[in-house]
């Protein structure tokens, strides 16, 4: 998956590749497109911290 397919607006999709980054975390591919539904989001790493 790529930032490109998660429907994020052009200038942030540029300024995400020109800080190098190219591919979104598991969390990210999970936690954007709700958050680009206005949909709440409490996301918690599987070993409780953070």
């Amino acid at each position: 998956m790529s930032f490109d397919s998660l429907g994020l607006n052009p200038d942030i999709l540029r300024a995400i590749a020109e800080q190098g980054y190219r591919e979104p975390t598991p969390i990210q591919q999970q936690a954007i497109p709700a958050v680009l539904e206005g949909r709440d989001l409490d996301g918690q790493r599987p070993d409780g911290d953070g």
